[in-house]
């Protein structure tokens, strides 16, 4: 019998599973980019991530969930407040990142996690989500766009001469 995928609140137990996740999808992601490892992997990056995510999950303003089969945790969200202050993000509720476990993506869990966004949008009553997605991320883009993102045009510097697209979501309806 195959084990439903489970999100649940992330606490500062599951920290060492987040960033573990986090630094395998990201190598995966950056690899299939064209980036070296080496380009990629650095210690103070794996720290940045433990930062990060440490505050993510201390914040009353933002939410992190893990994605669970069985005992395993084989995803990780988190979700908030925009990021930038634009004026007609006031409704707006963004998704900072969805990471799945490399040899588990294609099975459903990182769409168990993006519905679990749109749980939080509704929750919260906002009605715009917002993402920022590297531009050689295919498949990730290929992901969001499947689940309705849209590019608004805007995006920002990113590594190796690229660039950070930058989706919206409109009008948000939970999918539960």
């Amino acid at each position: 019998m195959n084990d439903p995928v489970v999100t649940r609140y992330a606490t500062l137990a599951d920290l060492e599973h987040i960033v573990d996740i986090h630094t395998r999808a990201r190598l995966a992601y950056y690899q299939a980019g064209g980036l070296t490892a080496d380009a990629v992997q650095d210690p103070t990056v794996r720290e940045a991530q433990r930062e990060g995510w440490t505050e993510a999950i201390e914040s009353p303003d933002k939410r992190v969930l893990c994605a669970t089969l069985g005992d395993d945790v084989v995803g990780a969200a988190a979700m908030g407040p925009p990021l930038t202050s634009a004026p007609d993000t006031t409704r707006a509720g963004q998704l900072y990142q969805i990471h799945v476990v490399p040899g588990r993506w294609g099975h459903g869990i990182g769409s168990v996690l993006h519905a679990a966004f749109l749980d939080y949008l509704v929750e919260t009553d906002l009605s715009l989500g917002l993402i920022e997605v590297w531009e050689r991320n295919t498949r990730a883009l290929a992901f969001y766009t499947r689940h309705g993102w849209k590019p608004d045009g805007g995006s920002r510097p990113g590594p190796d001469d690229s660039r950070f697209l930058f989706l919206r979501l409109a009008p948000v309806r939970s999918l539960r």
